[in-house]
């Protein structure tokens, strides 16, 4: 009896644990999930099994509940189990549902790592196809329920108007004379704020600017707060405000704070404080559009559109609105109609240099109406902005339309969305435009530095011209790139907050703001290294530098360049993630191999610094190295560069010099060989070139580049035709060939003087004799016989043929004379 009791109370056991289980499972949906990951036949099966196992449960859980005995005893199970908690097989049930899911996780995790990039791509184009597809189909239906908006008119919207417009004539009028008449005061302060930031300072013109926009938010505020007083404490009850009045100085506060945010670009009333660079015509145009288009939205919007929600219907209120946006709209198509040419001589003026009238050196106005206006727009715009130029308002009226579309279509908070979109967007454009152009005209006019500045450092400011204009362009286009991705987030397109904010967004822009940083500071510090060394190179401040220091010193620039921009490379790419240590020792390596295949380079550097150390060469010595004689006007640790006396420029490596000739070391001498005649006394020759000396020494400019007095050799040669007496003339380095030449003048005039002959080369000519002793004659006539003989023949002698016997003049042989020269 016990055995048969504890049997049907482990099998009373078993058949609830496979109920709860199965119950279980039924309703989890990560059972389903599961199936779906195995193959269709394991899951017909494994359906099958299930379904078999259920329905046998449900059989064997209905005999139990007909037998009144094992009900009881089904009955007590439960309340045991509830009585000790969750029963083993709900717990195990429970285990395997999150096994389960884990497994379901892990195979969907599976998947999407199995997934290629391609097929990524397709799944991005497919959502987005899709996505495109279904706003495209809603779009569409709206527009066709667009002509439904205007069905919420009623026609009693124009009377409950005109009595608002009853009820708040007194505030209106009230608010809008005190407006214009500190308008009207604030003008002549714009305009002498204006004329002083033309010549004004940067920080000058910034506080002037800042200033007429608090002049103009000042009489939007006293306006609004006068009218809420003579509401509160005037009209009505003491001390309450009817709520359409409150409507309406709200909206005139928003509204007109947003029309002092467009003048404080515009500035209509002065041109000195304008920030967008158009004529005075044309600010004052655009500024009244922009009152138009936002008077009628703002008003619209903030005043009228609530006042007929409430008075008359929502519906009501939806069409009225959607009728203000519709009329501004059409305003903002008929002004880019009309003005669409002027707008592109703006865009083209952008774009390329302004028009100088002749004459004048004034700028054409590029926005008159006159006759004479240059029209820009017909030209034709090279380049890729070109056709957006000419074209700009075909892609303005397609924007136009859009909101069109919008508005008609979308509800108002919708449309409301759209509008400040917009506005965001034109703000952010407006903002570019303006930093963009202050760059433009700071890359135009350049850097100029301080006149004592320029003198104490004449490099600094050819360096900074050549640096800022392209930073600043680099800016220019940062700025731009910045405005469209802000636009991008602003319709949708990106998410550009939240990528900033995401870790990677994070780590990029700190990675590229630190690269920034690290160039500014490298270039700062070669900067101020190589502005020193030009102040030390200068010789019209402090002391004038050696040769050896003007060396040192341009050897001292070309090091700390090479070493800044390794050190700068190093760190940006540090900065930028990459682990430089492999790269250390990569470029170790490199170096290596480098220099067992270049030889000839490290054999240039190596002998260029022993050069140096041995201080053989200096920046303006005259040497000879190679075979090619100089001045030196550049000096590396690689090669020296030469300038000869044509004016050639030699570029000679260290590894090609044998030996160096320096003619500027310490001291020089002028060597005078002076070649005199045979029978001229030496005595005299000597007393000469000392008289010559003196004479020379006499000049101050000359005495101020001899050092010691002549040095006499004395009869130094015996040449072909001259004898050589040699002198020497001490100077300073460098000095000699100048001294040398002044010397050779005045020897010149003082051996002419004297008598003394300066020899050119002699040729003898010797006759060869026989053995007897003797040689053939040379019979030269006498040549004045010879021309008197001339003269004495009658003068129609010269017209005859000349005899055959007729007698040489300068050399004669004697025809009875023995043998010939040539047989000899």
């Amino acid at each position: 009896m016990q055995f048969s009791k504890s049997v049907s109370s482990g099998f009373i056991r078993g058949l609830l644990g496979l109920f709860l289980t199965i119950s279980l499972l039924g309703a989890t949906p990560a059972a389903v999930q599961a199936q779906s990951l195995v193959p269709s036949s394991a899951t017909g099966a494994s359906t099958a099994s299930a379904e078999t196992a259920q329905a046998d449960a449900l059989s064997a859980l209905l005999d139990v509940l007909k037998d009144d005995q094992a009900r009881a005893t089904l009955v007590s199970e439960l309340e045991k189990q509830v009585s000790a908690g969750t029963p083993p097989e709900a717990v195990r049930a429970t285990e395997d549902k999150d096994a389960i899911k884990a497994a379901v996780n892990d195979v969907t995790r599976l998947e999407g790592s199995i997934v290629s990039l391609g097929g990524k791509i397709a799944l991005i184009t497919q959502q987005g196809a899709e996505t495109a597809a279904s706003q495209t189909l809603i779009a569409w239906n709206s527009l066709r329920n667009a002509g439904k908006v205007f069905e919420g008119l009623q026609g009693s919207e124009l009377a409950v108007l005109l009595e608002a417009a009853q009820s708040l004539l007194l505030v209106i009028v009230l608010t809008v004379a005190v407006f214009l008449f500190l308008r009207r005061l604030a003008i002549p302060l714009f305009k002498k704020l204006g004329a002083r930031s033309r010549a004004g300072s940067l920080v000058g013109n910034m506080l002037r600017f800042l200033g007429s926009i608090l002049i103009d938010m000042s009489t939007v505020v006293i306006a609004w707060a006068i009218g809420y007083l003579v509401a509160t404490l005037v009209l009505g009850d003491f001390g309450q405000i009817d709520f359409l009045q409150s409507l309406y100085l709200n909206a005139f506060l928003l509204v007109e704070m947003i029309k002092v945010a467009m003048r404080a670009m515009l500035s209509p009333s002065s041109s000195g404080l304008r920030l967008i660079p158009i004529s005075d015509r044309a600010a004052r145009r655009l500024n009244r559009l922009v009152n138009v288009v936002v008077s009628i939205l703002g008003y619209g919007q903030l005043l009228i559109a609530p006042l007929i929600t409430q008075s008359v219907s929502p519906a009501a209120g939806i069409a009225v609105s959607a009728l203000l946006a519709v009329i501004a709209l059409l305003c903002l198509i008929a002004a880019v109609l009309m003005y669409r040419v002027t707008v592109a001589n703006w865009l083209h003026e952008r774009m390329t240099p302004v028009p100088v009238v002749a004459d004048t050196g004034l700028e054409e106005d590029l926005y008159s109406d006159g006759p004479d206006a240059i029209d820009l727009a017909e030209r034709k715009i090279q380049g890729f902005l070109g056709p957006f130029v000419r074209h700009w308002h075909w892609f303005a009226l397609a924007y136009l339309a859009f909101m069109f579309i919008v508005v008609m279509s979308q509800p108002t908070d919708a449309v409301m969305g759209y509008l400040a979109a917009s506005g965001k967007i034109a703000l952010a454009v407006l903002l570019a435009s303006v930093i963009t152009g202050a760059i433009s005209r700071t890359i135009s006019k350049g850097i100029y530095l301080p006149d004592e500045l320029t003198k104490k450092l004449p490099l600094l400011q050819p360096r900074l011209n050549r640096f800022v204009p392209r930073v600043l362009l680099l800016l220019r286009f940062f700025v731009a790139a910045l405005v469209v991705l802000y636009i991008f987030d602003v319709i949708g397109l990106i998410a550009l907050r939240g990528w900033m904010e995401s870790q990677i967004g994070l780590t990029m822009t700190g990675n590229v703001i630190a690269v920034i940083l690290v160039l500014l500071v490298a270039y700062g510090i070669w900067l101020a290294m190589t502005s020193w060394v030009d102040y030390r190179l200068n010789p019209e401040y402090g002391s004038i530098p050696t040769a050896r220091e003007t060396t040192l010193l341009s050897l001292l620039r070309n090091a700390a360049t090479i070493a800044i921009f390794i050190l700068t490379l190093m760190f940006c790419l540090a900065e930028i993630g990459l682990n430089i240590g492999p790269l250390l020792a990569s470029a170790g390596v490199l170096g290596l191999a480098i220099g067992f295949g270049a030889q000839k380079l490290v054999q240039d550097i190596i002998t260029g610094v022993f050069i140096q150390f041995e201080n053989a060469i200096n920046v303006g010595d005259v040497i000879t190295v190679g075979g090619t004689t100089g001045t030196v006007e550049k000096l590396t640790v690689r090669s020296v560069s030469l300038r000869d006396v044509n004016g050639v420029f030699h570029i000679i490596p260290f590894s090609s010099v044998d030996m160096v000739s320096n003619y500027t070391r310490d001291f020089s001498y002028f060597v005078c060989d002076m070649g005199v005649a045979y029978r001229e006394n030496v005595s005299e020759v000597k007393q000469a070139m000392l008289d010559g000396f003196d004479e020379l020494r006499s000049n101050p400019e000359e005495a101020a580049l001899i050092t010691a007095d002549l040095e006499w050799f004395g009869l130094n040669a015996f040449g072909d035709s001259a004898v050589v007496c040699r002198a020497r003339i001490k100077t300073l380095p460098g000095s000699q060939w100048g001294v040398g030449r002044a010397y050779n003048e005045i020897l010149k005039r003082i051996f002419d003087e004297r008598g003394i002959e300066i020899p050119f080369p002699h040729q003898t000519i010797v006759f060869g004799e026989s053995k007897d002793g003797r040689t053939q004659p040379i019979r030269i006539a006498d040549a004045e016989v010879q021309n008197d003989a001339t003269e004495a023949k009658p003068a129609e002698d010269h017209d005859e043929r000349p005899s055959e016997n007729k007698v040489d003049t300068r050399l004669a042989t004697d025809a009875d004379d023995g043998d010939s020269f040539d047989d000899r």
